[in-house]
């Protein structure tokens, strides 16, 4: 009889703990966009100070 291909391996819904790597990348993807929304935020205030 052919076996499971996946009986040893963990149930695939539990979710693998991320490396450093992708955990650093994700809070520097994270902070970008942030740093976008406020200087998007601070110009059109400026914008509209100066008008």
């Amino acid at each position: 009889m052919a076996k499971s291909l996946n009986q040893n391996k963990q149930p695939m819904n539990k979710q693998r703990k991320q490396s450093k790597r992708q955990r650093r990348n994700k809070i520097i993807v994270y902070l970008m966009i942030t740093a976008m929304v406020l200087s998007t935020f601070t110009a059109g205030l400026a914008y509209f100070i100066n008008s």
